[in-house]
Parts: C-alpha cells; sequence; structure tokens
C-alpha cells in the first residue's frame, strides 16, 4: 500500500504519517460479553475512515495495466468492455481477464467470481463462454449496473418496469397512509418537489376523483 502511495507522489511527513495510521492495527471479537483474543491486522484500511476510500483507489488504480480492451472503475465495480468479432478478439478478451485475476492474485484483491457476469450485445455475438481463473463466468440477458438496467437488447424496457414497479409501491403506500383530504393536503404541500413527486401526486389525484365519482 505504501509503495502505491509513494508512486503517486505522495512522500515526506504525509506518506510516514499514513504509515504510522496503518501499520501495528489490532482487532478483535465481543460476542454477549465474551472477547476473543487481539490479532494484528495485516491488511485493509480502518473501516468508516475518511481516508479509507481515497486509498482504496490508489490501490486499484493499476487494475487496468496491460489490458487491451476498455475497463470501467466505479468505486469496488469493475467491467471490461470490448468488441468481440473474431476468435482473435474472444482470445484477446480473456487475456485481459487473466491479466485481472493476475493481479487480483498478485495484490490479494479477490474478485468474487458467483458476481461477475457476462451480457452479450448484439443479434451475431457468438457468446463465447470466458473464464474468470479456473471458473467460467456466468452469462445473462440483463445487469444491474449503478441502479440501471441494461439488457442485452440496450431496449430500456426492463428499467420502465422496474421504475413503474417503484413508482406504483410509493403510490400504494401513500394511499393506504393518507386519505381524502389529508392526502390532498399532503400533495398541495410537496407540489414544489421534483416532478417525480409531482407525477406520484398526478396519480393520487387521479384515485380520489375516480373514487369520489362512485361516492
Amino acid at each position: 500500500m505504501l509503495n502505491k502511495i509513494e508512486a503517486h507522489g505522495i512522500t515526506g511527513d504525509i506518506l510516514r504519517w499514513i504509515g504510522e495510521w496503518l501499520k501495528d492495527r489490532e482487532q478483535r471479537v465481543v460476542l454477549n460479553g465474551i472477547m476473543s483474543a487481539w490479532i494484528y491486522v495485516v491488511s485493509g484500511v480502518p473501516q468508516g475512515s475518511i481516508l479509507g476510500p481515497l486509498l482504496f483507489l490508489i490501490f486499484i488504480n493499476d487494475i487496468d495495466k496491460n489490458i487491451v480492451n476498455k475497463l470501467l472503475k466505479f468505486a469496488d465495480d469493475t467491467k471490461l468492455c470490448g468488441k468481440v468479432s473474431s476468435d482473435s478478439d474472444a482470445d484477446q478478451m480473456q487475456a485481459d481477464l487473466r491479466q485481472l485475476f493476475d493481479w487480483s492474485i498478485d495484490w490479494q484483491m479477490l474478485f468474487n467470481v458467483d458476481k461477475c457476469k457476462i451480457v452479450h450485445f448484439g443479434y451475431k455475438n457468438n457468446r463465447n463462454f470466458y473464464y474468470l481463473g479456473s471458473n467460467v463466468i456466468k452469462s445473462d440477458i440483463e445487469e444491474k449496473d449503478l441502479g440501471v438496467i441494461v439488457h442485452e437488447s440496450l431496449k430500456s424496457t426492463s428499467q420502465c418496469v422496474a421504475a413503474a414497479k417503484s413508482a406504483n409501491i410509493t403510490l400504494s403506500m401513500i394511499r393506504r397512509t393518507f386519505i381524502d383530504n389529508i392526502a390532498r393536503l399532503f400533495c398541495s404541500y410537496i407540489s414544489h418537489c421534483p416532478a417525480k413527486i409531482r407525477i406520484l401526486c398526478a396519480g393520487m389525484e387521479a384515485i380520489f376523483e375516480e373514487r369520489y365519482r362512485y361516492d
């Protein structure tokens, strides 16, 4: 960790301060008042610290070294993207995966293979099999990426269905919680809120109009 920090140009007192902060840390487990023995922490950074996320980014910053295809990183999510239209392209994609796996072994930052997935795009995609280490990476037709459902067809149907379902759940909760004039007052109060809330309120107004039609 300290070598990588120094390679990013952080030296002198700051580097020594970080080193003192990271070394000689101990931890133990307490369960029902019973405490385990102290053990030394030989990896990682203190959880909940301000420096933790920054040090993590520095630690994984060289993960794309020698990678030919495009590698996208966001926090602890890593995506490898590339066009595969021939056997040589497929071999290069596998070579990049092997490079990522070797990096994870060297730096003890192992991938959770069960959470790794492949999404094949394009109607003429050969849907090749790829490996991470000795494990075959599972293939799926869609995957949620940073809250957005990406389908292999690149259509937004799944995302729209999920958004509508979430909105309906919220609308049903509001309908059960607020009735008649209380709900109308609530909608009036938040009419200045973002568009999504206003859409929900419009839906509530329609519900009440339908209810009063039969009263």
